[in-house]
């Protein structure tokens, strides 16, 4: 860049005072006035910092009057911070990505809407670089964290390591905190970088030692809505739980089907639902019902507001933070056994081989006749109970499921096949054990068939000579150069994955992840792999789903947890009936919304999850356990226990029985007298050291040469 422009508190404080005069203009001595510059050292500054602003094109100059410049310069981005210290700015138009450095980072915050200036191109290697002009919107308002009392005043130490600033608190204005309660902090002001944000004690969320308080706390932090507030509340409470006979009339009546539901054990909301029947002309007909939320969420209410502000639920390691409140979410849009629910169904039919041959989109009543969990239906696949009235729906569903799986894979799916792990807690919220979630044919069952309905409601719009705006999910073809690295990491290993026109097909990785199956690098290939993709996110323009191999895709299937299905439905039910188009700039920026507010959740479900690996952890410190080395960098070994599915780092740093060298070419760390190696995929056992829940980070020993 030309001109630097120092994020400077002189410099935020001439900007903000112009602004606020912006159809004035003002003498030199008039703006340090109004600043109370009064001193020489600060007034040879606050020219300087003039100049500057005016070669930046910030400021505009009449003689030596000074106008704020109308026309905004600059890139407008969101800040991501690091926890240490640097950060990127994704620009909002371009979706390119620059690098920031703490000290450029102005009064920005984690998730601020910023405007950067930024630099030319160093190298081809590396991003460009980037400083922050302007906060364009706090979008950081408060944080949660630990109240430390300091005297005078008290400080709050932020749960989000992303937050790099202790929050400061005047006396009157702690509200009740105690030394060590989880508090939420507003950030009231901010105006120097080498400074604190001040702000006040919001709410009190309990002790910092409390498990169930640190769950709390940790979502909270990530910006996760835990209550909902009253107008929300009132409008949730106000719905009728009852069906009024006119609707049931209007619909298409199938509370005479079997239709079932197959959900976890721990399920409280049952969001799809199904039926399987044969034709008369040898095809099968299968109902995939979805739970009919917008029948009850209307646009421009409380309850709709509310639940785009949150966009979906989030699955945190002790509790559901639903996206619509219980009344809902668990009684009126659930789809609960023996009871009559309103539904929007896809119902298609398909042929012999699988194939989808005919489909209608319908507003329906239903009355499922049985609940299964995964393992209920699972003993009717493994033919248990034949005479059960819910064995043979369930058999015939797994037998076209499979079908479904076979067509897909053929078609060039990828099937990563990763495992969720599971932390049991006791009654009081303490780890007690760590397991991974079985994948059962089950659960693939009921995957197949939503994948099937997402399908068919993607393809019914977009498939037409003049589609109307629309909500797709989509996944774009990954990164070429992440692709090629990824080549040649799993070349390490022994196998290969061809790229065609410098990238791979979906094919390819497929048959990469299928060569993999069962072998000792199966875990950190995987996760290799699943860092080389694109991430999946919602939008008006269909390019189609990488992942899936599919060319028409939406989430169709889940409106009690997903805005973004919620959305689908009424456009759905809008183009049926013949309604006009939506505005494809309104459903694009909430796709884009919501595609960030995914991120979040996700990121809050893996973070508390981690947090009770780490504090199960810490029950283990001293143990010895065996792992895999998922990961060598510089800096250490990091390796993934067997038995507590968490990953540790083992700092070179303590690899004391040599003197090691990282070889970055073969992801190997080398001792340079005794020639042992650790690389990804190897064998090794570890003994825990340490466990850190605040900073979710376990430390370990390498005790074995391999």
């Amino acid at each position: 860049m030309s001109t630097s422009v120092s994020p400077s508190p002189m410099r935020q404080a001439i900007l903000s005072f112009l602004k606020d005069h912006s159809n004035e203009s003002f003498h030199d001595h008039e703006i340090a006035q109004a600043l109370d510059l009064d001193d020489n050292q600060r007034f040879l500054q606050f020219g300087r910092t003039l100049e500057r602003l005016v070669e930046a094109e910030l400021l505009e100059r009449d003689g030596n009057k000074f106008t704020h410049k109308s026309i905004e310069r600059g890139t407008l981005g969101v800040l991501s911070v690091h926890p240490r210290g640097f950060g990127f700015v994704r620009d909002t138009s371009s979706d390119e990505e620059y690098f920031i450095r703490e000290p450029h980072m102005g009064t920005a915050l984690h998730g601020d809407l910023v405007r950067v200036a930024v630099g030319a191109q160093k190298s081809p290697d590396k991003k460009r670089e980037c400083e922050v002009l302007d906060v364009e919107e706090r979008r950081r308002t408060r944080v949660v964290g630990t109240f430390r009392p300091q005297g005078s005043h008290a400080i709050v130490q932020p749960d989000d390591n992303r937050i790099l600033q202790d929050v400061i608190v005047a006396k009157d204005a702690y509200n009740g905190a105690k030394n060590g309660n989880k508090v939420v902090v507003s950030i009231d002001q901010f105006t120097d970088r080498r400074a604190s944000p001040e702000g006040r004690i919001l709410q009190v969320l309990g002790d910092a030692d409390d498990p169930n308080v640190q769950v709390l706390s940790l979502a909270m932090s990530m910006d996760v809505r835990t209550d909902f507030p009253e107008p929300v509340q009132r409008e949730a409470d106000a719905i009728r739980t009852s069906i009024p006979q006119s609707e049931i009339d209007r619909r298409h009546d199938l509370r005479d089907a079997f239709i079932f539901t197959i959900d976890p054990d721990d399920a409280k909301d049952f969001d799809d639902a199904l039926h399987i029947r044969k034709t008369g002309n040898g095809t099968w007909e299968v109902g995939v019902h979805i739970a009919d939320v917008s029948h009850y969420v209307e646009p421009d209410t409380a309850l709709d507001d509310e639940a785009l502000e949150r966009a979906t639920s989030v699955y945190l390691v002790d509790r559901t933070v639903p996206m619509l409140p219980e009344k809902l979410s668990n009684q009126v849009c659930s789809l609960r056994p023996n009871e009559d629910t309103l539904a929007f169904s896809c119902i298609m039919e398909l042929d012999k081989q699988g194939t989808l041959v005919d489909y209608t989109f319908e507003e329906t009543v239903i009355h499922s006749k049985r609940r299964l969990t995964y393992d209920e239906a699972q003993a009717f696949i493994n033919g248990e109970d034949p005479d059960d009235e819910a064995a043979l729906p369930v058999k015939r569903a797994h037998s076209i499921s499979n079908l479904l799986t076979n067509n897909r894979m053929e078609g060039g799916g990828i099937d990563f096949g990763t495992d969720e792990v599971k932390v049991v807690l006791d009654d009081k919220g303490h780890p007690t054990d760590v397991v991974v979630k079985e994948r059962l044919p089950a659960n693939r069952l009921v995957e197949e068939f939503m994948l099937l309905a997402n399908r068919t409601a993607a393809r019914h719009v977009a498939d037409t000579d003049n589609p109307k705006p629309f909500i797709y999910r989509i996944h774009d073809t990954p990164d070429a150069e992440r692709i090629q690295k990824l080549s040649n990491y799993v070349e390490i290993f022994g196998h290969t994955l061809p790229l065609t026109d410098g990238n791979a097909t979906p094919s390819d990785l497929g048959a990469l992840i299928d060569a993999i199956k069962d072998q000792p690098e199966e875990v950190v290939i995987t996760r290799a792999a699943l860092r080389a993709m694109s991430k999946a996110v919602y939008s008006t323009k269909n390019i189609g789903h990488y992942g899936l191999n599919f060319p028409y895709y939406t989430h169709f299937t889940s409106p009690i947890r997903r805005y973004p299905d919620l959305i689908v439905h009424r456009l759905l039910k809008r183009y049926l009936s013949g309604g006009d188009a939506a505005d494809p700039e309104r459903l694009e920026e909430r796709c884009e919304y919501c595609s960030e507010k995914e991120r979040d959740a996700e990121s809050a479900e893996r973070e508390s999850v981690k947090l009770k690996q780490v504090e199960y952890a810490q029950a283990h410190i001293g143990d010895t356990f065996e792992g895999v080395v998922s990961g060598v960098t510089k800096f250490g070994v990091f390796v993934e226990m067997n038995d507590l599915l968490v990953e540790g780092l083992a700092h070179v740093r303590d690899m004391d029985d040599d003197y090691y060298v990282y070889d970055e070419e073969t992801y190997t760390m080398r001792g340079k007298n005794k020639g042992t190696t650790y690389r990804p995929g190897d064998t090794v056992n570890v003994r825990i050291v340490s466990a850190n829940t605040d900073k979710r980070e376990i430390d370990l020993w390498l005790l074995n040469d391999n």
